[in-house]
């Protein structure tokens, strides 16, 4: 897979594809900035006095991780959205990405918002089915775009894993 070589296919530079590219990228980073803001304030009043385990990475790391993921998952869209969206398999395949959209930010709210970890920890793994539905349905429309959200699930795996840590450090 040469993800440059697909961005930059003659027939994908239309003002049309640019408009669906802007528009896939922003959504899913105005995702991201949604889920910042229940996590934001929590972190110094919250999250900071948490016994966590110790493979939990420095804090530093998470804003840059998930601006890049979220970007990732922008392209994805993108190249299942430029197949045309009236076609049943787009359509579905662009409503399961919706879903998880949406769960990717429930999970900042259910965690940082409401400090559960333990009901974020059932969500997230309703989470990582959707990504993973979503994943198998962009693969049937375009392997890069099920390609490129592999690094999303891999992180959502260990994000799951520190939230199941964290509940059982301090809740248990």
């Amino acid at each position: 897979m040469d993800l440059a070589k697909e961005l930059s296919k003659k027939s994908d530079i239309n003002i049309k594809n640019v408009y669906r590219f802007v528009a896939s990228t922003l959504l899913c980073e105005a995702a991201g900035l949604i889920g910042y803001l229940f996590t934001s304030p929590a972190i110094p009043t919250w999250y900071i006095d948490l016994v966590k385990p110790s493979f939990n990475p420095p804090m530093w790391i998470f804003g840059p991780v998930w601006v890049f993921i979220y970007f990732l998952m922008g392209i994805s869209l993108f190249f299942v959205w430029k197949r045309g969206i009236k076609g049943s398999n787009v359509f579905k395949a662009a409503f399961l990405f919706a879903i998880q959209l949406i769960l990717n930010v429930l999970w900042s709210y259910i965690f940082f918002g409401l400090h559960n970890p333990r009901a974020a920890l059932y969500e997230i793994v309703v989470l990582w089915g959707a990504i993973a539905i979503t994943i198998v349905e962009f693969f049937k429309i375009r392997k890069v775009a099920a390609y490129l959200l592999m690094p999303y699930i891999l992180w959502v795996t260990f994000a799951l894993i520190l939230n199941y840590s964290i509940w059982q450090l301090n809740y248990r």
